[in-house]
């Protein structure tokens, strides 16, 4: 009985500590890409560009961009009638 709720803890604290390590990789990316972009900047400028980079929140693609990109991919491949709604169909989900 013991070792059965020991086995239930550990378990239950390693899944509590899994979405903390996730979060905890992401910033670190964000740390990385900000640093390399960075490039020679120094003192307070390299200070404000850090903060402003890692602040910032990836922006999202709106339905109305998706149908944009797609319509204009169409275009350009000049589908048309029931080829032209599957592409649509397909590119939207896709993106």
């Amino acid at each position: 009985m013991k070792k059965m709720f020991l086995s239930v803890a550990v378990t239950l604290f390693a899944a509590s500590l899994a979405p903390a390590a996730l979060a905890a990789g992401a910033q670190q990316n964000k740390m990385k890409e900000c640093n390399a972009s960075a490039g020679e900047k120094k003192g307070d400028e390299r200070k404000a560009y850090m903060k402003e980079c890692l602040s910032a929140k990836p922006a999202k693609t709106t339905q109305q961009d998706k149908m944009k990109s797609c319509n204009k991919e169409a275009g350009e491949k000049s589908l048309k009638g029931d080829d032209r709604k599957k592409f649509m169909s397909e590119c939207l989900k896709a993106n």
